[in-house]
């Protein structure tokens, strides 16, 4: 079993940046593969970034590529989303998710075992 908790969102201008910190608790967190995704009202579930279990590959969603960075400190057991350059479109629910250990990481949701509640982003024009 995997918990996962998000922490740093919050109401920023456009053109500014925000870090996101997913904390994990579990004995497996530090083997999974982990996903940002976020979700902005009336939209489908979008996939921002991932990596792996050992941080050395990240993917990232079209939509941030170049602007977000997706890292992982393994001793904390805490993955980040580092946001940069943010637009108004950047506005949405940003949840971190867990794959199952050992497993690669993934843009589709459904590859996902374990998901966090979620912390709000706003970015203003």
């Amino acid at each position: 079993q995997v918990q996962l908790v998000e922490s740093g969102g919050g109401l920023v201008q456009a053109g500014g940046s925000l870090r996101l910190s997913c904390a994990a608790s579990g004995r497996t967190a530090s083997s999974s593969a982990m996903g940002w995704f976020r979700q902005a009202p009336g939209k489908e579930r979008e996939f921002v970034a991932a990596c792996s279990w050992g941080g050395t590959s990240t993917y990232y969603g079209d939509s941030v590529k170049g602007r977000f960075v997706i890292s992982r400190d393994n001793a904390k057991n805490t993955v980040y989303l580092q946001m940069n350059s943010l637009k108004p479109e950047d506005t949405a629910v940003y949840s971190c998710a867990a794959a199952r250990p050992y497993s690669a990481p993934s843009y589709r949701a459904g590859e996902y075992v374990y998901w966090g509640q979620g912390t709000q982003v706003i970015v203003s024009s």
